[in-house]
């Protein structure tokens, strides 16, 4: 139990690192996705770049980047803004890809309409396309939050205090590696269950309302 309840002080951070990086992801997300679809090359081709760049490098090499790197020049971020900002610009660079999708399954024929009702490009996109396209993006946006939860144990190696630098530590103070990590695991699963099941029910909802 004392184990339990060291490893367990990691949850808050777990948790605040995911929710804070998934928000800025969110939100990130969105003018990439735009400069993804702008029919303007000169804005569609950087943003294609950056997009790909972000992706191609590890989330850690990110982590180290922001917080070591930034220092360099006089600029020192703290190793929770480092986590949370290259947690948060790698996802946005995902999420980006996953409402671009969303938007392009949207029937064309909905623009069509828009015009048809006299509506300018941007009431459309916002009042017809945009609420479609939020539909078709949740399920696989909530699932990619189960990635990120995950992926929030790589800042232990700048010293976030969330679950697994707990873990880590109490490995090395009991000698019981593989006790603390099995409780590593436990939290981790209890922690990933409501988001699963929060995905897998807005997936079943979207299927239903595609069915109608």
């Amino acid at each position: 139990m004392d184990m339990l309840a060291a490893i367990a002080q990691g949850i808050p951070l777990t948790i605040g690192v995911t929710v804070a990086s998934f928000a800025l992801a969110a939100v990130a997300g969105v003018p990439l996705v735009l400069g993804l679809r702008s029919p303007r090359a000169l804005v569609r081709v950087p943003i294609r770049a950056v997009v790909d760049l972000v992706r191609s490098i590890p989330i850690l090499v990110w982590i180290f980047l922001l917080y070591f790197g930034l220092s360099v020049g006089g600029f020192r971020l703290d190793n929770l803004q480092a986590a949370i900002l290259a947690l948060g610009g790698v996802s946005a660079a995902y999420l980006a890809e996953v409402y671009r999708g969303a938007i392009e399954s949207v029937d064309p024929g909905q623009w069509e309409a828009g015009r048809a009702l006299a509506l300018s490009p941007t009431e459309t996109f916002t009042k017809v396309i945009a609420p479609q396209a939020v539909r078709v993006a949740l399920p696989s946006a909530t699932t990619f939050a189960l990635t990120l939860l995950k992926d929030s144990s790589i800042p232990s190696v700048i010293g976030v205090a969330e679950i697994s630098h707990f873990t880590l530590a109490e490995s090395r103070a009991t000698g019981q590696g593989l006790t603390a990590f099995t409780t590593a695991v436990v939290l981790y699963i209890v922690l990933s269950v409501p988001i699963a099941l929060l995905s897998r029910y807005l997936d079943h909802r979207m299927r239903r309302k595609v069915a109608r």
